[in-house]
């Protein structure tokens, strides 16, 4: 019995060991933190509304803008204007009325070897059969022609014999007589710019490029700007890179309104489009130039054709002017045939007739076409560009 009660005793005292462990270590262990206290929320003022003051007004001066004394600072930014693009100014082209006879001079510098040659030639004592000979080789080195060498020599020879003896000046006077007959004095040499039954008169340029056509064209009109006429020009050479702004700056120059359309377009559009601008517009005279790639492609005379038709449904053409390089010879005369086969030619225009170009080109290319040089190209200058008149050029050939 007293071993049972002190086993309970032990037991009870082990509970309340075990019972004071228990309790200090939960003292020992720190209390989390008590919550923050909510923070006292206020509403935000009020915002002002349209037509309320921010805060009561005041009384006090007040000063203009300048009274008030602003902040150094920065030089404002000066904002550039657009450059405005001036209109070229309009030139006034000298009168065509003798100006062959003014360049004389130029063209004699470099042509009059044909006829200082002859005169050289005519000038000895005995014509002999050699020299008749060198007669004609002077004349077919200057491109006259096989059949025009052999009229002039044949002439030469009849007048001479009659003569008997010859001095310069009686030597002189012969061979101007005998190259004005081979020229040609009593042909129309006019450029036909003025229909008596309605307007504009119409001309189309044609040739090969690098004969110098375009530049032609915008020298032409300068001479008719020259001599009064209204001008409108039509760029149809659509397949040469950059011809039509070429064509406009030079009717910029005279005020002459410019017809251009797309790049590779359809030439024929254009110039139908210029002939009927012309029209409305009341001028005197459009000028039309063709493209000018080379003479054996069977496409350019093809469409050059197809320019001809589509410009002839408002009116006739009234001048088909060929422009042929002179320093050429034999090949201009090929390009002639070709493009006069395609077109009916009226006139020729011949350039380069400066350097190294030969004066006989003016007889060849006449009696190849049946038609007449009516304007020569003596230089690089504006109004270099010269109605032809033989009696002018022959005595620039020849020679004072």
């Amino acid at each position: 019995m007293e071993t049972v009660i002190l086993a309970v005793v032990i037991a009870v005292v082990v509970l309340g060991a075990l019972g004071g462990l228990i309790v200090g270590s939960r003292r020992r262990k720190p209390l989390p933190p008590p919550p923050p206290a909510a923070p006292d929320i206020t509403a935000p003022p009020a915002e002002p509304h349209v037509g309320d003051e921010a805060e009561t007004p005041r009384d006090e001066p007040r000063r203009t803008i300048e009274e008030v004394d602003l902040p150094g600072g920065s030089a404002p930014v000066a904002v550039e204007e657009p450059p405005i693009v001036e209109a070229p100014e309009i030139e006034i082209p000298e009168p065509t009325a003798g100006r062959l006879v003014r360049l004389r001079a130029r063209l004699s510098r470099s042509q009059n070897a044909l006829g200082k040659g002859l005169l050289t030639l005519l000038s000895r004592e005995h014509l002999d059969e050699d020299t008749w000979e060198e007669i004609e080789d002077t004349l077919l080195t200057a491109d006259v022609g096989v059949q025009p060498t052999q009229e002039l020599v044949e002439r030469l020879r009849e007048r001479v014999k009659v003569l008997g003896t010859r001095t310069p000046v009686e030597l002189r006077g012969l061979l101007r007589e005998e190259l004005l007959k081979l020229v040609g004095t009593d042909v129309d040499r006019t450029v036909k710019t003025e229909p008596e039954d309605r307007k504009p008169g119409i001309v189309m340029v044609v040739g090969v490029n690098g004969t110098g056509k375009t530049t032609t064209t915008g020298k032409l009109a300068r001479v008719l700007v020259a001599d009064g006429r209204s001008v409108v020009l039509g760029a149809a050479d659509t397949f040469r890179a950059a011809a039509a702004d070429q064509l406009q700056t030079w009717g910029e120059r005279v005020g002459a309104y410019t017809v251009r359309g797309p790049e590779a377009g359809d030439p024929a559009s254009v110039a139908f489009d210029a002939v009927k601008e012309g029209k409305e517009m009341g001028v005197d005279v459009v000028l039309i130039d063709t493209a000018g790639r080379l003479h054996t492609k069977t496409g350019l005379m093809d469409e050059l054709g197809k320019v001809k038709r589509v410009v002839e449904k408002h009116a006739p053409l009234d001048e088909v002017l060929l422009v042929l390089d002179a320093t050429t010879g034999q090949n201009g005369l090929v390009q002639a045939r070709v493009f006069a086969e395609v077109v009916d030619i009226t006139g020729i225009v011949l350039t380069k007739l400066d350097g190294t170009a030969k004066g006989g080109i003016v007889v060849a290319v006449q009696r190849e076409l049946g038609v007449p040089v009516k304007l020569i190209g003596l230089g690089e200058g504006a109004d270099d560009l010269a109605p032809f008149e033989p009696e002018a050029f022959v005595d620039a050939l020849i020679g004072d």
